[in-house]
């Protein structure tokens, strides 16, 4: 119902042919404006034309002015004794990172450490390939400056 209620006349003739995924993305952009200042004919061709997720990470790049990455939720068992040990790097990670950094965030920024220090021992062992995967993995500014602190 609450899609009904916020979309223009043109937009609920054409809700079939766009599913109902995208016409919840599309009640989103028409509550936002109250139905003032909402591009209806644009919005309804993007929401025909993408794909289902590009349409979703539109709309919320367009309602946060943040642009989204894609996504994906990956799954792996783990075992009741290594939770732990996994959540208190977590929670070590997002201390160092601030509180707002996802969780996934602050195991990509765990894992880049541990190639780093990979690519240390590949400097040492002569393994240029683990040094290219660790400086691939570090985020900007950070990408180098551990360099400076490699002597083998």
């Amino acid at each position: 119902m609450s899609i009904h209620e916020h979309l223009p006349p043109e937009i609920k003739r054409e809700l079939k042919q766009v599913g109902w995924s995208k016409g919840l993305e599309l009640a989103k952009l028409a509550r936002r404006s109250n139905g003032q200042d909402f591009d209806c004919a644009t919005w309804l061709h993007k929401a025909r034309e993408m794909p289902k997720e590009q349409f979703q990470r539109e709309v919320e790049q367009e309602l946060t002015g943040k642009e989204t990455e894609p996504w994906e939720i990956i799954y792996f068992k783990l075992y009741k004794s290594q939770i732990p040990v996994i959540e208190q790097a977590l929670e070590a990670a997002a201390l160092m990172l601030g509180s707002d950094k996802s969780r996934g965030y602050c195991l990509e920024l765990i894992c880049a450490d541990f190639l780093a220090g990979g690519a240390y021992i590949g400097l040492c062992l002569g393994k240029p390939d683990l040094v290219a995967s660790a400086l691939v993995r570090r985020p900007g500014a950070e990408r180098f400056d551990w360099l400076d602190e490699l002597a083998c």
